[in-house]
């Protein structure tokens, strides 16, 4: 199948530029075919935000989204900001906070219900949608420019054979293609490498977001209210907060986000969170409220020193595929809805006689981001990251300073030199971290918390979480590390038993959330994960 542009993702920054490139056309009358590809079931399924969600992209694409995008916002009321210790908050004066962590204006709610929303505006718009369509291996031409991408294979057994469901995958081709997977995309992950398009870019790090949805008594729920944390449970040197967000009815998202660049193996994200749920902070929202939902993905945060070049030949990385995130301000989805908008305008300058001039499209969407406010907001903050990697106390004290008495427009600029699987130490610096059992009440394991993901994979298929080397994970992760994998993963995916008494790793490729975290995490960078058949995966319900 042909297309002039192909799209491979279905978050805001994918469905925005589907958007802005068909109102284009319809402003000046080209007949412009755009089609759109998700590897989830439905578009929004996959989708996983926190979200206090900054409208300013929505504004600029959508005039009048408020009335035309059906989904439930909240508007932010009221800013909470805690340093927390284990039985203690202090909350921090708002005048002493600088202004890209202050919410005022913003709206609270679903990103899938967002993008499910953003993907009806683009239907009625001509958009050709695709859900449940897996892009697996992207395409080629003779000169090395990409013409396209290939969907993976359904029906195969575990051994990658064809059995009696077996459907081929297609090729589809376009003109340009326009890479959208979210954070740490497969793809996105490959050109990267493909084209050297990081090369003199500080290194990319991340974190792990776990995030449950909880239904609370009325008298308990304050619409609006949105609160952020840093400290307890997690120590100074490990980087990482805490949130609870109050919406719609009787509705509070609460997580926290662990950053991947941390050092204890023993250290279990999705243990640090329902620790932090015991908090007098956070449990005094929750109690006698019924938890029902959960979900975790990995969310890109080296922010400007990190980004990529943008396009290549025949292609182009928008929103978290290439970094777009301010995680200063723990926000993304503006940047990604920004983003989409900046492509798509560039690219339809580009196109003459139906052909892209490539060669125009680079200049023009480099230039358009650097004349953008995205650049602007992004440059602002673009040392915080480095200045986080000294200590929680420390780090705050230096952005702060850099953000009141400068505004971000400090001379210098900082790159990270590390990537974040590095970052781990062997397990013998370390105690080991004893955490509660859940009480199912507020604190919960991970089988049950799997359960509410609606998370589904047929299991006779190839395992799409593929080792480099069948060793590694006894030789070098348990007697080392003492298989952090078995921590990390916010899903119970990995998993050290003894069979004949040999110690092997057992991958429940079933319970995979596609958070991406032991891609990032993985000591040796062993681990790669790959889409799965099409469609499966979590099917998230109003996360």
């Amino acid at each position: 199948m042909e297309f002039d542009v192909l799209i491979v993702g279905g978050g805001p920054a994918g469905l925005s530029a589907a958007i802005r490139l068909k109102q284009l056309a319809s402003e000046t009358g080209k007949d412009l075919s755009v089609c759109l590809i998700d590897k989830g079931s439905e578009v929004g399924a996959h989708i996983l935000s926190g979200a206090v969600i900054d409208p300013r992209g929505l504004n600029e694409l959508l005039p009048d989204w408020q009335q035309t995008v059906s989904a439930s916002l909240t508007p932010v009321g009221e800013d909470r900001f805690l340093w927390l210790k284990e039985h203690k908050a202090s909350k921090l004066p708002l005048a002493l906070l600088p202004a890209c962590l202050k919410n005022h204006g913003n709206v609270i709610g679903s990103l899938g219900q967002v993008s499910a929303a953003l993907a009806a505006e683009a239907e009625q718009l001509g958009v050709d949608i695709f859900p449940g369509f897996a892009a697996t291996d992207v395409l080629f031409d003779d000169a090395g420019q990409v013409m396209g991408v290939t969907t993976g294979d359904m029906g195969l057994d575990k051994q990658g054979n064809p059995t009696a469901m077996y459907q081929a995958g297609m090729n589809l081709l376009a003109k340009m293609t326009f890479f959208a997977e979210g954070c740490r995309g497969q793809l996105g992950k490959q050109l990267i490498a493909h084209f050297d398009l990081a090369v003199n870019r500080g290194k990319q790090t991340y974190g792990l977001g776990l995030k449950e949805i909880w239904q609370i008594p009325q008298e308990q729920h304050q619409a609006g209210l949105v609160v952020h944390s840093v400290g307890w449970p997690l120590d100074n040197q490990t980087y990482g907060g805490g949130f609870a967000y109050h919406y719609g009815e009787n509705l509070v998202a609460v997580g926290l986000v662990v950053g991947l660049n941390y050092e204890n193996p023993y250290l279990s994200p999705f243990e640090e969170f329902q620790r932090l749920k015991t908090h007098p902070a956070f449990s005094e929202f929750l109690q006698g409220g019924e938890r029902i939902s959960y979900g975790a993905r990995t969310m890109v945060a080296g922010g400007l020193p990190a980004l990529p070049e943008l396009s290549f030949p025949g292609g182009a990385l928008i929103g978290d595929d290439a970094g777009f995130l301010n995680a200063a301000r723990i926000k993304g989805s503006h940047c990604a809805v920004k983003s989409g908008m900046l492509a798509a305008e560039a690219l339809f300058e580009a196109f003459a006689d139906d052909q892209v001039d490539y060669t125009q499209f680079t200049r023009q969407f480099q230039q358009k981001f650097e004349q953008s406010w995205l650049y602007d907001e992004l440059y602002q903050t673009r040392n915080f990251k480095p200045y986080m990697k000294k200590g929680l106390v420390l780090g705050s004290l230096l952005f702060g300073a850099e953000q009141w008495l400068l505004k971000g427009r400090t001379p210098w600029s900082l790159k990270l030199k590390m990537d974040d699987h590095q970052g781990l130490k062997p397990a013998s610096q370390f105690e080991p971290i004893s955490y509660p059992k859940p009480d199912g009440k507020l604190t919960f394991d991970k089988p049950s918390s799997v359960f509410l993901s609606n998370t589904h994979h047929a299991e006779e298929q190839p395992c799409h979480l593929r080792l480099k080397d069948i060793e590694i994970p006894i030789r070098v992760n348990l007697s080392i590390y003492a298989s952090p994998e078995t921590r990390y993963c916010p899903a119970g995916v990995y998993e050290v038993v003894n069979i004949q008494q040999q110690e092997k790793l057992q991958i429940n490729a079933q319970n995979c959330l596609h958070c991406k975290a032991c891609d990032i995490k993985d000591p040796l960078q062993n681990i790669t994960w790959t889409a799965p058949q099409g469609g499966e995966g979590p099917i998230y319900q109003g996360m």
